[in-house]
């Protein structure tokens, strides 16, 4: 439960696990740009709807329902179609990604501040290249606990262990010379292949 937990999995990491790490929210900011430019919306909200629909969701289905989504909206969705689009998410999720879209919201804070929980904010923050901040999910933890805790298993993390897991893996980074962000991906990216999960 420390840094060197972090680091140990880091060098498990293959040149595979690094190079989709090294860059993994690059190309999700990429391809939120990519749905923005197609459907005409902003790129903060899309990067918002991606991070409301990510609970329980794999990321290829992530970016799935979030073009559904976008499409069904600009092809003059009202919030019924929106809510009848089928979505690999719980329901509150794909509400609240409903629900930036249908009001338009292009804020930052106003964002985050419907986004509301602290994963969902730090999946937002990572996208849109906060490159200090850490996505603490359940893979996440399981890296920082070193041991494979299934998602259904891991524990509610308060406010005080999520700091406390976040300022290991900023350590952690620092001592690789690696961004936060960064290390977090490519050690999410190792941890899913050693697990097969």
């Amino acid at each position: 439960m420390s840094a060197q937990s972090i680091i140990a999995v880091y060098n498990l990491a293959s040149q595979s696990d690094i190079n989709s790490g090294q860059d993994w929210y690059a190309r999700a900011l990429t391809f939120a740009d990519n749905l923005a430019s197609l459907y005409n919306i902003n790129p903060l909200t899309i990067v918002a709807v991606i991070a409301s629909l990510s609970p329980r969701n794999r990321w290829e289905r992530n970016m799935q329902d979030a073009e559904s989504l976008c499409k069904v909206y600009a092809n003059g969705g009202n919030l019924e179609d929106l809510m009848s689009v089928k979505c690999c998410t719980f329901t509150p999720n794909k509400a609240k990604a409903v629900r930036i879209l249908t009001d338009k919201v292009t804020d930052r804070a106003e964002l985050l501040s419907i986004l509301k929980g602290p994963k969902l904010q730090e999946f937002f923050n990572c996208i849109a290249g906060d490159c200090d901040d850490v996505c603490i999910d359940g893979h996440a933890y399981s890296v920082w606990l070193g041991e494979r805790i299934t998602l259904a298993n891991v524990p509610s993390i308060g406010k005080k262990l999520r700091q406390s897991i976040k300022a290991d893996y900023q350590t952690a980074a620092k001592a690789l010379g690696l961004d936060s962000y960064v290390l977090q991906a490519i050690t999410w990216v190792c941890w899913k292949r050693i697990h097969g999960v």
